[in-house]
């Protein structure tokens, strides 16, 4: 990407900003860091499987908390059942439930575990995918600290606002322009601070 030198009255040295490209001095400080298309139908699709997948992670987490709630309901609802009762059938009862909690939890200690690791594969695995994913990653790879650089949330967020900007981080903002249908223009922009 070429960069166009920003000259200021009084001042003959040129600025050449880190990344990108300067806009013209009517854009007021708009620094363009990176410019970039999208192919709309793989980005529709993208945002279906990135949807999916995330309701999928949410799902099983919901699952595995709520089967928690309900062994801990039952471990509790033991004591009183024990205390209330006689008879040596209740031993036997109490007993399996015991063992029947403890197997429970020591599953789901075991099982979680694989769970997150396997949603966190697919998820991954989606990203590897997408081309317009890794382009948007790739443009904002050094201006996200995430180890996964660009998450699949904000992915999402652009893809749905369409041509409203995604603030991301430090005053820089994602721009999608649709206007064209064949071919999605993506625009990482920074406003520079003014000088007092």
């Amino acid at each position: 990407m070429t960069t166009t030198p920003e000259l200021t009255p009084g001042i003959t040295k040129t600025f050449t900003p880190k990344f990108g490209q300067m806009l013209a001095p009517e854009a007021n400080g708009i620094l363009v860091l990176d410019e970039f298309t999208l192919d709309p139908a793989a980005a529709r699709k993208d945002q279906h499987r990135f949807r999916a997948a995330l309701a999928s992670v949410a799902l099983t987490l919901r699952k595995i908390a709520a089967l928690r709630v309900i062994i801990a309901i039952v471990a509790i609802g033991n004591l009183p059942l024990f205390l209330m009762t006689s008879g040596w059938w209740i031993y036997a009862v109490s007993l399996a439930l015991v063992v029947g909690v403890h197997a429970a939890v020591s599953w789901l200690n075991k099982h979680e575990p694989k769970v997150r690791q396997a949603q966190m594969l697919e998820l991954h695995l989606h990203r590897e995918r997408s081309a317009n994913y890794r382009k948007v990653r790739d443009a904002m790879k050094y201006m996200i600290d995430t180890p996964s650089r660009m998450n699949e949330h904000l992915y999402l967020e652009l893809l749905a606002v369409k041509r409203v900007a995604v603030n991301v981080a430090h005053g820089t903002v994602a721009l999608l322009d649709t206007s064209d249908d064949t071919s999605w223009k993506v625009r990482i922009v920074r406003e520079l601070p003014v000088a007092a």
